[in-house]
C-alpha cells in the first residue's frame, strides 16, 4: 500500500524595512492573497502547489523593491505529526474564510428577501444586487484556489453560492416583470 505523500511547504523568512510601511503592507497583502500562514513574526508558510508560486514571486519582488528580501525555503514536517499540524493550521485558516463567506451569503439572501418584501423592484437595485453576487463569486473563487486541503465548510459554501445565484435569478425575474407592467 502506498503511503500518502506529505505535502511540501514553502517557508518564507521576510525582512522588509519598517519604513515606509507601504512595502511591508504590500508584502503582507500578497502573502495573505495566496493563503500563506503566518507562523511567527516575519515567518510564513504555504503549501508548494500550483498557483502559490506566482504569488510568492510577487511577494519577493515587492520585498526587493522595498529594500528587503524574502528567503524562501522548501520544507516538510520533521515528523508526520508536524506535517499534519501545519496542514491543520492552514486548513483552519481556510475554514474561517469559508465561514465568513457563508455568513456574507446569508446576508445576501436576507437582502434579497427585504427587497422583495418592500417591493423594491428597480433596475438600480437589481444592478446593486448583481454586483454583490459578483463580489461573492470572486471571493468564492479566491478561497477555493487557496483551499488545497479541503476545509470542511467548503461544501456548504458551494451550496450558499448556488442559493445566492438562484435568489438573484428569482429577483431578476420579479424586477423584469414589475418594470414591464408599467
Amino acid at each position: 500500500m502506498d503511503r500518502p505523500v506529505e505535502p511540501q511547504w514553502l517557508v518564507l523568512a521576510v525582512r522588509v524595512p519598517a519604513e515606509p510601511t507601504r512595502h511591508r503592507v504590500a508584502v503582507w497583502r500578497e502573502l495573505r492573497r495566496v493563503g500563506a500562514l503566518l507562523l511567527g513574526q516575519a515567518t510564513w508558510a504555504a503549501p508548494e502547489v500550483p498557483g502559490v508560486a506566482a504569488g510568492i514571486s510577487r511577494a519577493v519582488g515587492l520585498a526587493t523593491r522595498g529594500g528587503g528580501e524574502i528567503l524562501v525555503l522548501r520544507a516538510v514536517g520533521r515528523s508526520a505529526h508536524d506535517g499534519r499540524r501545519l496542514q491543520e493550521l492552514f486548513t483552519a485558516q481556510r475554514q474561517d474564510e469559508w465561514l465568513e463567506f457563508i455568513a456574507d451569503g446569508a446576508k445576501f439572501d436576507v437582502e434579497i428577501d427585504k427587497e422583495i418584501r418592500i417591493n423594491k423592484l428597480t433596475f438600480a437595485e437589481l444592478e446593486e444586487e448583481e454586483q454583490s453576487l459578483e463580489r461573492l463569486k470572486r471571493w468564492h473563487r479566491t478561497i477555493k484556489a487557496r483551499d488545497v486541503f479541503g476545509a470542511e465548510a467548503a461544501g456548504e459554501a458551494d451550496r450558499v453560492l448556488e442559493l445566492c445565484t438562484r435568489r438573484l435569478a428569482e429577483y431578476t425575474q420579479l424586477v423584469f416583470t414589475a418594470q414591464h407592467q408599467t
